[in-house]
């Protein structure tokens, strides 16, 4: 199976491995590198940051009147309207800067409002602002809360304004000391245009909170990432004392002595196994179980309303029972042979043995799911059977 290691290490400290398998139904989003074997879910992704710029002969930030511009979108049609430019190109929405307002709750405290600052052309990433927070929760701030503090003024809230409110700034690592921004004037319909961080406002954190595009840099120069879905396997979990020590967690050690224990968790999902197995081993007729994991071995189905078919059905289901082969028996007597055909292939079962119109010849054809099929005489088919199974 096509199976990728993604491996995380964004988690404030700890670290963390997820064993994934691609599948284009998987739950999951992760991303692999186009250079070199780096791969991680997007939780896990460190965003390449890129180096500071001199922002000593920038010009200064300045404001304007921007009449409905509340989104993204709006606030580039007004500034290409208005002919403004960035190193001489046209304005493009990750030259905006949007303010994402939240409410943080570190363990044991109560809620405090802050702001994410991510570039524009790209979405909060719930998931990996959660795995970046740890063991901090965060929820977005509710209408209540922009009505309780008058300085945050919806669609238009930008940095400078948390900055003199006392409101802790998060940003995403793109936003770097000189990067320049067009983002909002904290008032109704006036946004500022050239917003310098470190010199017009000032960042306490970086975090991984933008969603991921498929392009984006790979980390360690690893060309470019892209994009896939997986099934998640299983997880480990390196927790380290992140969370014993910031929940104040204290045991006695072999000596009698007060610790702080260390954390791991571990675990393989052995239900999303099978669904790896239906999504990497089918065809267009059905399942086709590897033989180690199959729940039988052998499909026997008896496609002939003979009774001497029947009888002998029953004596090669036994004898194999008695092999200590699973096996799965097909004696439906009111279901034709054709439904009974595509019942076995729709199951998949690594062999089907089926006693149908060439058994009154003594034959039985041995079927090999998505291979070949043969003709067995009936007294071989046990040992026939048993050989491919490695049990003679």
């Amino acid at each position: 199976y096509a199976i990728c290691k993604a491996t995380s290490g964004a988690m404030g400290g700890s670290a963390s491995e997820e064993f994934l398998a691609v599948a284009a139904a998987g739950e999951d989003t992760f991303v692999r590198a186009t250079e070199g074997d780096y791969a991680a879910n997007v939780e896990a992704v460190v965003t390449p940051v890129p180096e500071e710029i001199d922002f000593t002969n920038l010009p200064a930030a300045q404001d304007h009147e921007t009449p409905d511009s509340e989104t993204i979108d709006t606030l580039v049609a007004w500034a290409r309207a208005e002919g403004i430019t960035i190193d001489g190109r046209q304005v493009e929405a990750n030259d905006t800067l949007k303010c994402m307002m939240v409410k943080i709750t570190q363990p044991g405290e109560e809620p405090a409002l802050a702001g994410v600052l991510i570039p524009g052309g790209r979405a909060l990433a719930p998931k990996r602002l959660e795995a970046a927070l740890e063991p901090a929760t965060f929820e977005l701030a509710t209408e209540e809360d922009f009505k309780e503090n008058p300085f945050l003024v919806k669609g238009y809230v930008g940095p400078r304004g948390l900055n003199a409110n006392g409101v802790k700034v998060y940003a995403d690592p793109r936003v770097v000391s000189g990067s320049s921004w067009i983002t909002g004037a904290d008032a109704k319909n006036r946004h500022v245009v050239g917003l310098v961080a470190g010199r017009d406002f000032q960042v306490e954190q970086f975090v991984e909170a933008s969603e991921i595009h498929e392009g984006d840099p790979a980390p360690e120069g690893q060309g470019t990432l892209t994009l896939k879905r997986g099934i998640e396997l299983g997880h480990i979990f390196q927790l380290g004392r992140k969370y014993t020590e910031a929940f104040d967690v204290r045991i006695l050690d072999e000596n009698g002595k007060r610790a702080i224990p260390t954390m791991g968790s571990y675990g393989i999902g052995v239900s999303r196994m099978m669904a790896v197995l239906a999504e990497q081993r089918h065809d267009e007729k059905g399942l086709n179980w590897p033989l180690d994991v199959a729940p039988y071995q052998v499909h026997v189905a008896v496609a002939n309303k003979d009774e001497e078919a029947t009888k002998a059905g029953n004596a090669l289901v036994g004898a194999l029972d008695k092999a200590g082969v699973e096996v799965l028996f097909d004696d439906r007597p009111k279901v034709s042979p054709g439904v009974k055909f595509k019942d076995a292939e729709l199951l998949g079962m690594p062999f089907c043995a089926i006693l149908g119109r060439s058994f009154k010849d003594g034959i039985i054809e041995l079927r090999i799911r998505g291979g070949e099929t043969f003709e067995v005489k009936s007294d071989d088919i046990v040992d026939e059977l048993l050989q491919r199974l490695g049990r003679k």
